[in-house]
């Protein structure tokens, strides 16, 4: 019947096809080591799950009479368009059979090979035979391979402090390690970088595997910037990259430094503290100690500012003798109770000195006063009367100062200089004065009494003179001889 075979047609089809496969195979075989010393391999990369596309003829849009696939040397697929060879053979076209190879595995019109779904164990090299209509042959090598990742790529950074904003801080001194890790099929390159305000992009540390981390002990400022990661597969050339920015924070070793100016009302008075050389910038507190001093400073604040300089000005009502006025620097790096400060314990001054002073007139006397107490130092001068009238340097009076004492020189003196005088001194606390009265006396009174102590000598001598004689002739004078 027209369009139906029967059994024997079958049979002879049947026949037919494994001669055809069975020469195409030899001719493949015979011309396989010609044809692919002449060709070069197409490489084409998926990862797992893609669908790929492997080609084969692409000369021209010529459909193959008959493809085959084979993989590492051994056949995966074959089919095509027999119904050349079919013709030929004067028979009807074959009917339709199931579909060759596995399901993953798809032949294309053009020989083409679809892979749906690609797994790690599809990479490989690929050979595809084809036979064209006109009876040529042509071949062409797929190298397959399957690539995955980077994925995962994580890094960490210990032992660090992170900020809201996820900047990472060390503190000089330390050890911080870097871990990067990370995964990739086949292979991959980890590698850390370092980029800071001396180096662009410094290359760390690198290696072929899942992890990679590296150490730097005793850590310093030198260490700040941004730290980088970079995860590459070897086979996709897939990079991914994963950076943290890292801050070394430090402090100075010594001490904040305490300092105070005296301001034009001698009344005022202005305290500084300055601590150079800490990163960030650090909080500075004046304040006024209170009650006993523990771990944690306990007082008035009078100002804080995030500064390495702070000053404040007080006046003498808010002093007194005895406050300690202290100022604290808080930093990152300082733990609480750790904090670093400087202070004065605020005295009065208390000048000292002979508060009675003889001189005889004509002569010069010097008056001295010691003033050594006070904290903030005083500002201490000489005056004269009641009135606490300004001594003035001249032809008169002399002001010398050696340390904390202050003297004063009256030159010629005369009756006019008889008096009280003053060694006032003043600092922001209060002001205190040492009094000195100054006695002059005449020339005449000191002539009196030189000539009475003289007279009184000379009877005195007298008196000794007359008792030695009588006692050396005490024998003759017993016996009634006398003195002669």
């Amino acid at each position: 019947m027209g369009g139906l075979l029967c059994s024997g047609d079958v049979s002879n089809w049947e026949v037919i096809m494994k001669i055809v496969a069975t020469v195409a195979l030899l001719h493949l075989c015979l011309h396989a080591t010609a044809v692919l010393s002449g060709s070069s391999e197409t490489v084409v990369t998926a990862a797992p799950g893609d669908v790929v596309l492997l080609p084969c003829y692409t000369v021209g849009n010529v459909t193959p009479s008959l493809t085959t696939w084979m993989k590492n040397g051994r056949e995966v697929i074959s089919g095509g368009a027999p119904a050349a060879a079919a013709a030929a053979a004067g028979l009807p076209a074959p009917p339709a059979g199931p579909p060759a190879g596995p399901q993953r595995l798809k032949l294309l019109h053009d020989g083409s090979l679809n892979i749906q779904a690609v797994t790690p164990g599809d990479e490989g090299s690929y050979l595809c035979n084809t036979s064209l209509p006109d009876k040529s042959t042509f071949q062409a090598g797929v190298l397959l391979q399957v690539a995955s990742g980077p994925e995962n790529v994580a890094v960490s950074v210990r032992p660090v402090t992170a900020l809201s904003n996820g900047t990472l801080v060390a503190f000089r001194g330390s050890t911080v390690t870097f871990n990067c890790s990370g995964s990739s099929y086949p292979s991959q390159q980890l590698t850390w970088s370092f980029r800071g305000a001396s180096s662009s992009n410094d290359s760390l540390v690198s290696t072929s595997g899942s992890w990679l981390d590296f150490r730097i002990g005793d850590v310093q400022p030198g260490a700040q910037g941004v730290y980088s990661c970079m995860a590459h597969n070897n086979v996709s050339h897939q990079a991914v990259n994963k950076s943290t920015q890292l801050l070394v924070y430090y402090v100075p070793d010594r001490h904040p430094e305490c300092m105070w100016s005296p301001a034009q009302d001698p009344s005022h008075i202005q305290f500084t503290c300055s601590w150079f050389g800490a990163y960030p910038t650090p909080t500075l507190r004046w304040g006024e100690d209170q009650g006993e001093q523990g771990a944690l400073w306990k007082g008035r604040v009078y100002a804080t500012e995030v500064t390495d300089n702070l000053s404040v000005t007080m006046n003498r009502s808010r002093l007194s003798d005895g406050q300690t006025v202290r100022c604290v620097a808080q930093h990152p790096a300082l733990d609480a109770g750790k904090e670093k400060s400087c202070s004065f314990t605020l005295k009065p001054p208390f000048p000292e000195g002979e508060p009675l002073t003889t001189a005889l007139e004509a002569t010069s006397v010097t008056l001295t006063c010691t003033e050594a107490e006070s904290i903030p130092p005083s500002n201490t001068t000489w005056r004269k009367g009641l009135q606490q009238e300004y001594i003035v340097p001249g032809s008169k009076y002399l002001l010398s100062q050696d340390g904390p004492v202050l003297k004063l020189t009256i030159l010629n003196i005369s009756k006019d200089d008889e008096g009280v005088y003053f060694c006032r001194s003043e600092n922001p606390l209060a002001v205190r004065e040492l009094e000195v009265y100054l006695t002059v006396k005449t020339s005449s009174v000191y002539t009196g009494a030189i000539i009475g102590v003289f007279i009184a000598a000379l009877i005195v001598g007298l008196v000794v003179v007359i008792a030695k004689t009588v006692y050396s002739s005490r024998h003759r004078i017993c016996l009634g001889g006398g003195f002669g």
